[in-house]
């Protein structure tokens, strides 16, 4: 079971997603908090699998609990949920750790397969926010400190690119392995060594790294 933790300050949406996520057989929705703080300290106490985070809640916003709740444990998934099409939260969200980014007004299944997306190790980038994330990257490309260099790119091999390219398209280990004829734990090892040569925490950070420099 995917062990689901759904953060909002709207009871409406809490009540709603949990009555949509309770008919899947492979979720299970643990518990709904309404802000930030109360989302981080769930996950502290609690075997949490997957965060559906809200962003614009009182007390603690998302995308501070994203960022705190990483700092706490890195395999915590989250998907920050929102009405808020906002180039700034996008970023911010996946910067500190967020794996996807879906609006409210998304489909019933297409929360449900995200959630299932993130949990075996996918990241959730469609199109329209890859780009508002490229564009922000553009933004930001003359900070040194944040544009990560032709450089560090080359110390990748070709095989390590294709990987990064399907990685920042939301393909999981084992789309990736199906794509390019590899074992899943091959696509694992490579990955492993790629966040290392990057000094990188994560495949969300990878994610971002591959977009920003077009691979």
């Amino acid at each position: 079971m995917i062990r689901v933790l759904l953060v909002d300050d709207q009871d409406i949406l809490l009540q709603g997603l949990t009555m949509i996520l309770g008919k899947e057989e492979d979720i299970e929705v643990v518990g709904g908090v309404k802000n930030g703080e109360e989302a981080v300290n769930r996950c502290k106490l609690d075997n949490i699998d997957v965060v559906l985070m809200d962003i614009r809640m009182p007390v603690m916003n998302g995308v501070e609990a994203t960022r705190a709740i990483k700092e706490h444990d890195g395999n915590i998934k989250i998907i920050v949920l929102t009405t808020f099409n906002d180039d700034e939260y996008i970023f911010d969200s996946l910067k500190y750790g967020a794996s996807g980014y879906l609006l409210k007004d998304a489909m019933p299944k297409e929360i449900s397969e995200a959630i299932r997306c993130v949990y075996n190790g996918g990241t959730l980038i469609n199109p329209s926010v890859a780009t508002k994330v490229m564009d922000r990257f553009k933004e930001i490309s003359n900070n040194e400190q944040e544009y990560e260099t032709v450089q560090e790119v080359n110390t990748l091999t070709s095989r390590e690119k294709d990987i990064c390219s399907l990685l920042a398209k939301g393909k999981n280990n084992k789309e990736i392995s199906e794509e390019l004829f590899l074992s899943q734990g091959t696509v694992k090892n490579h990955i492993t060594s790629i966040l290392g040569k990057l000094d990188l925490r994560d495949r969300t950070q990878l994610a971002i790294f591959a977009i920003k420099n077009k691979l």
